[in-house]
């Protein structure tokens, strides 16, 4: 065998170039995937909307935040603050709204891609009445958010 055949191959500036795009654009899709609110069948409010009917019974608004995030922005006032991440996150949600799975239940994130996320898996959980607040509290494309439309907040 000559040196050739034995030589391993070469990387050179092309398929570096093109490993790095490869692995650029797997990145990028991948936070693309990770940022972007999925889509759902289910009900969509708005802050105001979520707001007003939260204030008149209409509705429970659950921030699905995180503590630190509570701390730092404050949360919706009137919402039940139950962090999506725990393990018994639906029996702490049946804490506060009962048994009923066809209870009206808002959820709100801090831009809206939690909260349809959510929205999501508690439909598929048997919750049949869950509606995603998608501008969530800090805003998102689908409007300025809680905050920036200057609802009330609780420390």
């Amino acid at each position: 065998m000559s040196t050739s055949t034995l030589r391993r191959p070469h990387l050179n500036r092309r398929r570096l170039l093109l490993v790095g795009l490869g692995i650029g654009g797997a990145v990028a899709v991948g936070r693309w995937r990770y940022l972007t609110a999925p889509e759902h069948l289910n009900a969509k409010l708005s802050v105001q909307e979520a707001h007003t009917r939260q204030k008149t019974g209409e509705i429970t608004l659950v921030d699905i935040r995180t503590p630190r995030e509570w701390a730092a922005t404050g949360i919706a006032e009137g919402a039940h603050p139950i962090d999506m991440r725990r393990d018994d996150f639906v029996e702490a949600l049946q804490g506060v709204v009962g048994e009923n799975r066809s209870a009206p239940i808002a959820l709100i994130c801090a831009r809206g891609v939690r909260s349809a996320r959510m929205t999501i898996r508690l439909s598929e959980a048997g919750f049949n009445n869950i509606i995603d607040v998608p501008e969530g509290m800090l805003g998102s494309k689908a409007g300025p958010g809680w905050i920036n439309s200057n609802l009330p907040v609780v420390r």
